[in-house]
C-alpha cells in the first residue's frame, strides 16, 4: 500500500472509531444541579473537544483484528480516552506545564478555574474504572483483567511514573535510557493498554501470541508518537497543533532531540514504524493497524 493510501485509510479509521467512542462519551455527564453542574460541564468541555482519538481507535482496531465484536470494546475505548483526557487537563494546570491552549481551545482551567479542572480530571479517572468494570458485554474475568491492566498503565507504575520522571528531568539531564523509560510510561503506557484492552475484548488472553504482538506494536508506535511530538514542538505552530508549542525548551525538558538531530529522529521513527507493522503481518486484515502506524509517523499535528 502506498503512503497516500495509508494516510487516507488511517484518517477514515480514526474518524469511524472516534464516532463510535464519542457516541458513548456523549451520554456521560449530562445531568447536574446548580451545585455540581459546572463539574460535569467542565468534564464534557474537555472530553468532547475532539482530537485524534488514537487510543480508542487502537482498542477498537485490535478487537477487530482478532475477530471480536467491536461493540464489546467500546466501553474500554471510552475509558482509555477518559483517562487520557484527564491527564491532559492535569498536564495543563499551572503547577504542571501551565498551558493556555489544548485541542484548539482554551485549556480547562482557563475556562473553569484550577479547582474545577483538578476535580474534573480526578472524577474522570475514577469514572473510567467504573466504565470498564460495568462493561457487561464481556465476562467478569475479562472486566477484572481490564481493570488491572488499566490501573497499571494509568497509575504510579505507568503514566504517572512517566510524568514524575518528566518533571525530574526539568532540573536534571536524563540519560537516553531514562528518557526511554519516561516515554514508555508517560505516553506509551496508555497506548500499550489500549492495544491490550482491544485484545481482551476479542477474547485474547494475557501472554497469548496475539497479545504479545499487540504489545510489541504498541510499544513501538508509542515511542514513534513521542518522537514526532518532540519534532513538532520545535517545527510546528500553535495553529497547526491546536496547542502551545515550544514548551519543551521553555520547561527545559529532555526530549529525543536532546540526543539526536531531527533527521536522525525521523529515521528512528521510520524504522520503529516498520518494525511495528512487521509484527502484525501474520494476521489477516492488519492493513488497518499498519495504516495507523504509518500515518502517526508522518503526522503534522
Amino acid at each position: 500500500m502506498e503512503n497516500n493510501q495509508y494516510k487516507e485509510l488511517a484518517i477514515q479509521i480514526l474518524m469511524e472509531d472516534a464516532a463510535l467512542t464519542e457516541a458513548f462519551l456523549d451520554t456521560m455527564y449530562r445531568d447536574g444541579s446548580r451545585c455540581d453542574g459546572h463539574l460535569y460541564e467542565s468534564e464534557r468541555y474537555s472530553l468532547l473537544a475532539g482530537g485524534k482519538r488514537v487510543r480508542p481507535a487502537l482498542v477498537l482496531e485490535f478487537c477487530r483484528l482478532f475477530g471480536g465484536n467491536v461493540e464489546d470494546a467500546i466501553p474500554f475505548a471510552a475509558a482509555v480516552e477518559m483517562i487520557h483526557t484527564s491527564s491532559l487537563i492535569h498536564d495543563d494546570l499551572p503547577c504542571m506545564d501551565d498551558d493556555d491552549l489544548r485541542r484548539g481551545r482554551p485549556t480547562n482551567h482557563k475556562v473553569y478555574g484550577e479547582a474545577v479542572a483538578l476535580l474534573a480530571g480526578d472524577g474522570m479517572i475514577m469514572d473510567a474504572f467504573g466504565v470498564v468494570a460495568g462493561n457487561t458485554r464481556v465476562s467478569a474475568g475479562i472486566r477484572a483483567e481490564a481493570v488491572r491492566l488499566l490501573s497499571l498503565a494509568s497509575g504510579s507504575f505507568g503514566m504517572v511514573k512517566g510524568q514524575i520522571i518528566d518533571m525530574f528531568g526539568e532540573t536534571a539531564a536524563l540519560t537516553e535510557d531514562e528518557l526511554l523509560t519516561l516515554h514508555n510510561n508517560k505516553t506509551g503506557a496508555l497506548i500499550r493498554v489500549s492495544a491490550q484492552l482491544g485484545c481482551l475484548a476479542a477474547g485474547c488472553s494475557v501472554g497469548s501470541d496475539e497479545m504479545v504482538a499487540a504489545e510489541g506494536y504498541a510499544n513501538r508506535i508509542g515511542l514513534v508518537f513521542q518522537m514526532i511530538d518532540d519534532i513538532l514542538d520545535v517545527t510546528s505552530t500553535p495553529e497547526e497543533m491546536g496547542k502551545s508549542v515550544g514548551g519543551d525548551a521553555a520547561h527545559h525538558k529532555n526530549t529525543f532531540l536532546s540526543f539526536h538531530t531531527i533527521a536522525e529522529t525521523e529515521v528512528m521513527a521510520d524504522s520503529m514504524t516498520k518494525e511495528a507493522m512487521a509484527l502484525l503481518q501474520a494476521y489477516d486484515h492488519a492493513d488497518r493497524l499498519c495504516a495507523l502506524a504509518a500515518f502517526l509517523a508522518v503526522r503534522k499535528r
